[in-house]
C-alpha cells in the first residue's frame, strides 16, 4: 500500500501514527479485544462532557470546537482502526510498528541471510542466569515448560540479556523508545495478546538486525543474521521479550505466559 501514497505522506506517515499512538488512551475493557478497546476510546472521546450550570456565550463557544474537535479526532482515530484491521492495510501499518525497543518492517523483498534450519544462536559466554542478571542489572524473567537453561550471556552494553535452550532462546531487555533490535520480515506480523497485552508473531523466517553499542554507549556497527519463528511481547510493561526458536504460535503463547 505505501507504495500507492504520494512522497511526501510516505515520508510523514510513520511519525505522524507514532504519534497518534502516543495520544491514545486505550482503556481497559475487561473480556474486550484491542480493537473493541480503541473503539469504546473513541467513541469515549466522541461524547462531549456536561457543563454543570447554564454555560455563557463564551463558554458554548469553546464547548462547540471542543466537541468539533472530539468528532475529528474520532473520525481520524476510526479511520486509523479500520486501516489496522483491514489485512492489506494492516501490514503497512506494521510496517513502521515500534514495539518497546523493536523496529518492525514489513518489506516482501526481505530476505534473510543465511540457509533454513538453522537455529537461533547459542549463548557464547556460557554464564549462569545469575551471572547473566548481575551483568544486565536486572532479574530476568523465565518461563516454565523449558527446564534449566543451558546458558546465558549480556550484551557489550548490558543491555540485553538472552537466556538459551538448545534451539529455543530469549533476549529480554528494558523497553525503551530506542530501538535495539529491527526486524524486516517478508509476511505480515500476526497480533495476538499475552496476559492481555498486544503481542507480535512472526511465523516465517526473518531478517534480524542487533545495534551493537559498546559499553560505554557507542554504536560500533550491526550484526545481521535470520531469525525463526519468533513471539514478540512486553512483560509488566518494564521488559521487552523476544522468544525465538518455539514453532506454534499457542505454544509461544503459553510459554510466554508461564514467565515469572
Amino acid at each position: 500500500m505505501s507504495s500507492d501514497l504520494p512522497e511526501e505522506l510516505r515520508e510523514t506517515l510513520p511519525d505522524e501514527l507514532r504519534e497518534l499512538g502516543r495520544g491514545m488512551r486505550v482503556p481497559d475493557v475487561d473480556g474486550a479485544t484491542m480493537a473493541e478497546r480503541v473503539l469504546a476510546q473513541i467513541i469515549a472521546e466522541a461524547v462531549p462532557v456536561p457543563v454543570a450550570g447554564p454555560p455563557g456565550r463564551g463558554e458554548r463557544v469553546r464547548a462547540w470546537a471542543r466537541r468539533r474537535w472530539r468528532l475529528l479526532t474520532a473520525g481520524l482515530s476510526g479511520l486509523l482502526v479500520v486501516l489496522v484491521l483491514t489485512p492489506p492495510v494492516r501490514a503497512a501499518v506494521v510496517e513502521w510498528f515500534d514495539f518497546g525497543g523493536v523496529e518492525v518492517r514489513y518489506d516482501p523483498t526481505a530476505s534473510p541471510p543465511g540457509s533454513p534450519g538453522a537455529g537461533p544462536p547459542g549463548c557464547p559466554q556460557g554464564l549462569t542466569v545469575a551471572e547473566a542478571a548481575l551483568r544486565a542489572g536486572f532479574d530476568p524473567v523465565l518461563p516454565a515448560g523449558l527446564g534449566e537453561p543451558v546458558a546465558a550471556s549480556v550484551s557489550d552494553d548490558r543491555r540485553v540479556l538472552s537466556v538459551c535452550w538448545g534451539k529455543v532462546r530469549i533476549d529480554e531487555f528494558r523497553a525503551t523508545i530506542d530501538p535495539l533490535f529491527y526486524k524486516a520480515t517478508p509476511v505480515p506480523a500476526a497480533y495476538t495478546e499475552v496476559d492481555g497485552r498486544t503481542a507480535l508473531w512472526f511465523s516465517e523466517r526473518h531478517r534480524l538486525t542487533l545495534k551493537l553499542v559498546d559499553e560505554a554507549g557507542r554504536s560500533y556497527g550491526y550484526e545481521v543474521r535470520a531469525a525463526g519463528p519468533t513471539l514478540l511481547w512486553q512483560h509488566g510493561g518494564l521488559l521487552t521479550l523476544r522468544l525465538e526458536g518455539v514453532e506454534s504460535m499457542e505454544r509461544a503463547v503459553k510459554l510466554a505466559e508461564s514467565t515469572r
